[in-house]
């Protein structure tokens, strides 16, 4: 599981950015584990994100 995010990590965010220091990357971060929490879509999660999963769930299923 760690493997998948790190390899999704790499692909979708890290190789697309501007990388010049280890600096440049850390400011980066955070709006990288928005994004990747907010709006990247998840197979295992039927192409939802997820927050929308979580929140799809719990207003189905009651809270989560």
């Amino acid at each position: 599981m760690a493997e998948s995010l790190m390899k999704t990590f790499k692909w979708d965010y890290v190789f697309i950015h501007e990388r010049h220091d280890a600096a440049t990357v850390l400011a980066q971060l955070p709006g990288w584990f928005e994004d990747y929490n907010e709006r990247h879509p998840h197979k295992e999660q039927r192409l939802k994100s997820f927050r929308e999963f979580i929140r799809s769930s719990s207003t189905a299923e009651g809270p989560v």
